[in-house]
């Protein structure tokens, strides 16, 4: 695909990943079809055409694989059934398979073990009963999560070695049938992620890994550079790669990883798409994470991942917002040096929901970390540790 060519990238979903996907498409002279599904947040409106219908809908199906060249996602809970009608059809990048594993607690965890990826022991259940025996059987504190369309810490619950049954029973209950996986509580020393963008050469490039802060399971803060020691963090590179490679990945794939206290690298999630932790590489970065996957799923050569400027990225969540429709006062991080402000045009702030991000660039990581916690802290946030 040639920019400038009116070829048409097809996007499934209508959020704030694809919107700023769609900027980065658009701004290299691509047309961008968006495909909601029915979820209609207004982050969705930077593309030169939006769908609104379900993703159930088959006339949609058949507007949209007419009208775009290439289709590409922005979440992974697209319908199985619809990604494997558009790979069917017209090239799907990344392919139906990759995005079905990641959508998949138990799937995932099972494609990383069977590749020898690290992670934590895990075992998996389709029953009350299955669970409680997968309980006595990990013999540890366990994190117990759904299978499916759990994220940002929704559908996981943390369970102490020595808890009853009854406890389990409640779990189960509240998960409505769908399957768990039993996985071993980590004793935490990090967090943080590599995003990887490969393309359909076979190239692959990695950008700086993030070291990452969690506030009540969500993405707080990215830092880049890392602050954690190097071999670590090489070895996470070269095990993103080869996620990529075992999955014929094609596009932007991030992998989230954990250190524990014993120095273990362990892959914690998949995601099948541009990421939360790589939204400094838009003001931060010789090319954006959004500007990877257009060139990847474009068959365009891959870009530069050099980290221009060390950087702090803020997730700004609708916990700021004194009212539904009534956004803070933006003028202490404007007024700041370097920070650069990125609002997602949602409607409806709610609790927890992500309303845009916030990235200062600094000379020095210090003095980034030091420009965002000074703003933080002006919004009754703590400071970064």
């Amino acid at each position: 695909m040639n920019p400038g060519a009116n070829n048409w990238i097809g996007v499934l979903g209508g959020g704030q990943l694809g919107r700023m996907l769609a900027l980065d498409a658009r701004r290299m002279g691509f047309k961008v079809l968006k495909w909601t599904g029915g979820d209609v947040s207004g982050a969705a409106y930077t593309a030169d055409l939006v769908f609104e219908e379900p993703f159930d809908d088959p006339d949609t199906l058949e507007q949209f694989i007419d009208r775009v060249d290439v289709a590409t996602v922005e979440f992974e809970n697209v319908p199985q059934a619809l990604l494997e009608a558009v790979e069917a059809r017209i090239p799907l990048m990344p392919g139906s398979k990759a995005v079905t594993t990641c959508q998949h607690r138990e799937r995932e965890k099972r494609f990383l073990s069977k590749n020898g990826f690290p992670c934590a022991r895990f075992e998996t259940a389709g029953s009350a009963e299955e669970l409680k025996d997968a309980f006595k059987r990990m013999q540890s504190d366990v994190i117990v999560k759904t299978a499916e369309f759990g994220y940002d810490g929704k559908g996981q619950k943390a369970v102490d070695k020595g808890a009853p049954d009854s406890e389990l029973d409640a779990i189960w209950d509240a998960f409505d049938g769908a399957r768990a996986v039993v996985e071993e509580k980590i004793d935490l020393a990090a967090e943080f992620s590599v995003i990887v963008c490969r393309g359909a050469n076979g190239e692959s490039r990695t950008f700086d890994p993030a070291e990452n802060q969690h506030r009540n399971h969500i993405l707080d803060v990215s830092i880049l550079p890392s602050r954690l020691e190097p071999e670590p963090l090489e070895d996470a590179r070269k095990i993103a790669v080869s996620v990529a490679e075992s999955m014929d990945y094609i596009g932007v794939l991030a992998v989230e990883f954990f250190i524990d206290t014993q120095g273990r690298v362990l892959v914690n999630e998949l995601a099948p798409r541009a990421h939360n932790s790589g939204h400094h590489t838009i003001d931060a970065c010789a090319t954006s994470q959004f500007g990877q996957q257009v060139r990847a799923i474009s068959g365009l050569p891959l870009g530069s991942v050099e980290l221009f400027q060390p950087a702090v990225m803020w997730n700004l969540l609708g916990d700021l917002w004194p009212g539904p429709e009534t956004p803070p006062d933006w003028s202490p991080i404007l007024a700041t040096p370097g920070a650069n402000l990125h609002i997602y045009g949602k409607s409806g702030a709610r609790p927890g929901r992500k309303m845009g991000h916030v990235t200062f660039v600094a000379p020095t990581r210090e003095e980034a970390i030091r420009r965002a916690s000074e703003c933080r802290v002006q919004y009754g946030l703590p400071p970064i540790d």
